[in-house]
């Protein structure tokens, strides 16, 4: 099919019709029945056989609206929402006055290529995921700490997709999808008028499948860690339009200069410091159609130099036998993750817990955020999970800590995305599909505040 000939108003139908058909495409005897994803978390996750498919199958959770509903949380915690009626909020960042940033924004606009294209976009398109894009930073204070912000101010916008922020002393970084861009800023600031100045330009289009790119500062602030996921599913698209991503790139702030610090990683979605350790941590999220079970997401600790698998292998040294030709010299020092997540459940965001403010077993552990599957049955992820950590390493299975996302019937009324610790050590979830910011705290915070009251 020459998709380039193809009239643009017919392209929603057939791609709808594309899309129809995709679950009932694959090859004889694959199914995207998933097992139990319990055995997929942590160190060691079980790894079935390889399936492959004509077509992937497409498993969709239509967003309803939450109404007066919000997720549900484990017991010892309480939610509200922080705010509401954002466009495709998708990533937080809390400044040092406790001011909280919230990034607004969407992937541009991607070109079509093949028929997976389409359906890629129809996909999207009924999951909630092709809202508008607002290309903007919202600031909300909340001077008393209560949970309810007195301001809420456009504080910067005219961006392009942005997705990672970061300050560094009087400079705010802000990662837009093809490059890094510096702006002034001073203590309690409420916008941004300035037209900042380019540090560093980001592999972005014409293809720029993985458009987000997760920013983190060095604890001295020298560097900025920068996650650029890769350009395709498997290199489908040729090593060329790789070049550079599927990384995790160290850019100097003095000069802009970048080198690939890690590589292999198809996606990395969030990076942090470990608190004991000062090592780096990041989430990933791998490769799809070889079956409702491969590969896990994970959480990982990254090393200078090391490289992880993509495209060629997975989890460390199991080979993807899609990608020719290969290369058994890297296959060979392929990093094995940390921690597996289980498959498809896509993190999206990481925040690294040292605040006292939630009960005490989230001391010191992650809170992980999972958008949610598109590819398996029955769903998985659609929740925010916390992995305990101990002596600096993963301790124990995920727990389920924000549940509810998905409704009886398989509808997202949400789908988390960026995680942040507010200045009293609340957590904030971003919510891309419920438009809102959530604030989980203490309940035992709550009584304390009745009693007083």
């Amino acid at each position: 099919m020459n998709t380039s000939k193809i009239h643009h108003t017919k392209l929603p139908r057939l791609a709808a019709l594309l899309a129809v058909g995709v679950a009932s495409l694959g090859l004889a005897g694959c199914d995207d029945t998933g097992g139990d994803p319990r055995v997929q978390i942590g160190a060691n996750p079980v790894l079935p056989a390889i399936q492959q498919y004509l077509l992937p199958p497409i498993r969709i959770a239509p967003p309803v609206p939450w109404g007066n509903d919000t997720p549900k949380v484990s017991q010892g915690l309480q939610i509200h929402a922080l705010a509401k009626g954002f466009e495709h909020p998708r990533s937080l960042y809390v400044l040092p006055n406790g001011d909280v940033l919230v990034i607004e924004s969407n992937g541009p606009k991607a070109p079509v290529f093949r028929p997976k294209d389409l359906i890629t976009g129809v996909v999207q398109g009924l999951a909630g995921a092709k809202a508008k894009d607002a290309n903007r930073i919202t600031l909300l204070r909340d001077s008393k700490g209560d949970g309810v912000p007195e301001l809420r101010t456009v504080f910067l916008d005219h961006l392009n997709s942005p997705f990672g922020v970061a300050l560094i002393g009087h400079y705010l970084y802000v990662a837009n999808t093809d490059a890094i861009v510096r702006y002034p800023y001073e203590d309690g600031q409420t916008s941004i008028t300035d037209k900042g100045t380019k540090l560093t330009e980001l592999p972005g289009g014409p293809i720029d499948h993985h458009w987000t790119k997760a920013l983190l500062a060095s604890p001295d602030g020298s560097k900025l860690y920068v996650g650029v996921g890769s350009n395709s599913n498997v290199a489908e698209n040729g090593m060329e339009a790789e070049r550079e991503r599927a990384a995790i790139w160290e850019v100097d702030v003095a000069t802009g200069a970048h080198r690939v610090y890690a590589s292999g990683v198809r996606n990395p979605t969030g990076m942090q410091w470990q608190p004991e350790t000062g090592k780096l941590w990041a989430i990933a999220n791998e490769r799809d159609e070889i079956g409702p079970d491969l590969v896990p997401d994970y959480l990982t600790s990254v090393r200078d130099g090391g490289f992880y698998g993509w495209p060629y292998s997975y989890y460390g040294q199991h080979l993807d036998p899609r990608v020719m030709p290969q290369r058994p010299d890297l296959v060979s020092k392929a990093i094995k993750p940390d921690y597996a997540l289980s498959s498809h459940v896509a993190p999206l965001g990481l925040a690294m817990y040292t605040a006292s403010a939630l009960p005490a077993q989230y001391k010191d552990g992650a809170f992980v955020s999972e958008h949610g599957s598109w590819d398996r049955t029955p769903l998985n992820g659609y929740k925010v999970v916390f992995v305990p950590f101990s002596g600096g390493t993963p301790s124990g299975p995920a727990e389920d800590v924000v549940a509810g996302f998905l409704d009886q019937n398989s509808h997202a009324r949400g789908r988390p995305v960026g995680l942040a610790v507010d200045r009293t050590g609340a957590l904030l979830i971003a919510d891309d599909v419920g438009n809102t910011v959530w604030r989980v705290s203490s309940a035992a915070a709550s009584s304390t505040s009745r009693q007083g009251s």
